[in-house]
């Protein structure tokens, strides 16, 4: 999987939890180590472990899951010749005992987990060693049944150490004016008593260590100097019998080395599988049904970094068209659609469940490819859009039919003109090479590219008009609007400065409608032209404006197709039906018809501003009707047709 694109989609941060559940080194190196797969066999093996494994979890009982302590360091000297010491050898004990734990726990659970469980059986405690090596350490020391050897030195050196303790006692009474504590204690293995150091030569004898003042000498003295040298006879006794036995001991583990390697590789397995389903349970995961073709169907799809903020996204790829285009506002979640959707296919490849609903099915991929985010590149030199172009020049050079490619702001970076030609063009050639494409855009052209292409549809991030606010929901079928000059409105730019753009946006709208004397000019490019006509356009919309504000207040009705603005609703609608005595008037907004008070509104754009002079006047029933209700209007007009109605929506007051 392509290394930009797991970074772009986050799925870095995925795996970072994932490392966080697991307890050994071994199990960690193995998570470190992971990468999705493009084999539907190994991912749906992967998936079924982790299902698993949340099974078991779900029982509530404890996984006896080694941290496999110092093991990693242990056989990595395994086959080396190592003398292995006591601690070591008592890790290795312990060990060996979870090794066992395991397995009967994983006997008892094969209805459960039949896969899982059926890793254990090659699973080996060593009975035989870890018998031997409990009855010889015991709290990281060798026992005195270790050997009988052992056993007999150690009674020796017991006997030794008695009596020089009773020897050095009575030396404490005979030295006891030259002395600083009344006390035996032992320093580099030698039994000795504190001296003053004025008073050393009335204590003849051999200074092992000073205090770290330097007043007090620790001397063993002479009257003790046989009784100690036996003493010490027998510690070398002692030393080369624990050698002997630290050697079988260490021969022994090295005789299993080969079940004590598989052990480690099992047990960091087992580490792994359950860390994916600890993972998969903290955000409810399932496992999706998986499919042969290249194809993503979402169904309550929760991004894992959004935790409960996180809105349900429904979204499907690869069925009846394999590109998606998302529009909508910025702030809306299109770009987190696109992570969603790159983020659940390296999950599920990964052998991860995802947070989705039952009906959610994906298609194994060979490759997820994205572009999300700003590209541009400090390091490399690179602006924005050279970045993009980077960036889809290696797509195009490897997408096939089973690939997912996320491409975010189609277009951006560079003259709209140009951009919107250029990713045209690199959607058709997507379309014909079969990849599955998610892309958002602003544009109008790409929309209508969208709308018209087979294999391709529109899609919108949905947004509360009324409040101007993102509903993070993703409606498949019809484009959204950028809303940007109403969030304008809301974020508080100048009246004045949004009336101008909007005036702007109309007047090339006019002159398009103009017809080929206005795309010619367009078409040739001749910048100065197309500015005038836009500023004609601009003017005379302002004279209009300044007759229609001259009309004294409440002296201009209003009237059918006016735009007025609605303080209620803080947005803009369509008079559908003029005031009535009461002052009621009927506004069309969206495809409802709602009751305002001619208090709550006022005039936005004059009706003369927003529809073309045609001669019997302009037909209004284009802006409030259906089409199929036109249609059957048209027809009813011609001839009776028995059983044909024209449904009208209700007005909501």
């Amino acid at each position: 999987m392509n290394t930009q694109a797991i970074s772009k989609l986050e799925f870095d941060k995925i795996k970072s939890m994932l490392l966080s559940y697991t307890v050994s080194e071994a199990g960690t190196l193995l998570a470190e180590r992971h990468e999705p797969s493009a084999e539907p066999g190994r991912v749906k093996a992967w998936l079924n472990e982790t299902e698993e494994a949340v099974r078991l979890l779900s029982t509530g009982a404890s996984v006896p899951i080694s941290a496999m302590e110092g093991m990693q360091t242990f056989m990595s000297l395994l086959g080396k010749g190592k003398i292995y010491s006591e601690q070591e050898l008592g890790l290795l004990a312990a060990w060996l005992t979870a090794v066992g734990q395991m397995k009967r726990y994983m006997d008892s659970k094969r209805m459960i987990a039949p896969t899982v469980s059926s890793y254990a059986d090659s699973m080996h405690d060593c009975p035989d060693l870890l018998q031997e090596l409990n009855r010889c350490i015991r709290h990281g020391a060798l026992t005195d049944q270790a050997s009988p050897a052992l056993g007999d030195i150690r009674r020796h050196l017991a006997v030794a150490e008695d009596r020089i303790e009773r020897k050095l006692n009575q030396l404490l009474g005979k030295y006891k004016s030259a002395l600083q504590d009344q006390l035996v204690s032992k320093r580099n293995g030698h039994f000795v008593i504190p001296v003053k150091r004025e008073l050393r030569r009335q204590v003849p004898g051999t200074v092992w260590d000073e205090s770290s003042s330097g007043q007090t000498l620790f001397v063993e003295p002479a009257d003790v100097a046989d009784l100690q040298a036996e003493w010490q006879i027998w510690k070398s006794e002692e030393e080369r019998e624990r050698t002997t036995i630290l050697s079988q001991l260490s021969d022994a583990a090295e005789a299993e080395g080969d079940h004590l390697k598989w052990n480690v590789e099992a047990m960091a397995s087992f580490d792994f599988i359950f860390a994916r389903a600890k993972l998969s349970r903290t955000y409810k995961g399932i496992a999706p049904a998986i499919c042969d073709k290249p194809f993503i169907k979402l169904v309550g799809a929760r991004h894992p970094l959004l935790g409960e903020n996180a809105v349900p996204l429904n979204v499907e790829i690869g069925g009846e068209w394999r590109q998606l285009i998302i529009t909508g506002p910025n702030t809306g979640g299109k770009t987190v659609a696109l992570k969603t959707i790159g983020l659940f296919a390296l999950m599920l490849q990964s052998g991860l469940l995802i947070p989705a609903e039952q009906g959610t099915e994906l298609g194994i991929l060979q490759g997820v490819l994205a572009d999300v985010g700003d590209g541009q590149s400090i390091e490399q030199s690179l602006s924005t859009f050279s970045a993009h172009m980077e960036c889809l020049s290696g797509m195009l050079r490897s997408a096939n039919n089973r690939t997912l490619i996320l491409l975010d702001e189609l277009a951006a970076g560079t003259d709209p003109g140009e951009g919107i030609a250029l990713s045209i063009a690199v959607l058709e050639e997507l379309l014909q090479r079969g990849s599955l494409v998610a892309a958002t855009t602003h544009f109008n052209e790409i929309k209508r590219f969208a709308a018209v292409m087979k294999g391709c549809t529109n899609a919108r991030m949905a947004f509360d008009a009324a409040t101007l606010k993102p509903v993070y929901r993703l409606e498949i079928g019809e484009a959204g609007d950028s809303y940007a000059f109403a969030i304008a409105r809301r974020f508080g730019l100048p009246e004045r400065v949004v009336l101008r753009a909007e005036e702007r946006v109309e007047a090339a709208k006019r002159a398009n409608a103009e017809g080929p004397r206005n795309e010619a000019v367009f078409a040739t490019g001749d910048a100065e032209k197309w500015d005038r006509k836009l500023e004609e356009l601009s003017a005379a919309k302002n004279k209009k404006v300044k007759q229609e504000e001259a009309v004294p207040a409440g002296k201009r009705p209003f009237e059918v197709g006016d735009c007025v603005w609605i303080y209620p609703l803080k947005r803009t609608g369509i008079v559908f039906q003029p005031a009535n005595e009461r002052g009621d008037i009927v506004v069309q907004v969206q495809k409802s018809k709602m009751t305002f008070n001619r208090k709550k509104l006022s005039l936005y754009i004059p009706n003369s501003q927003l529809y073309p002079e045609v001669e019997g006047g302009y037909d209004m029933d284009i802006v409030f009707d259906s089409k199929e209700n036109r249609k059957t209007r048209h027809m009813m007009k011609r001839k009776y047709v028995p059983g044909v109605s024209i449904e009208t929506p209700r007005e909501d007051g």
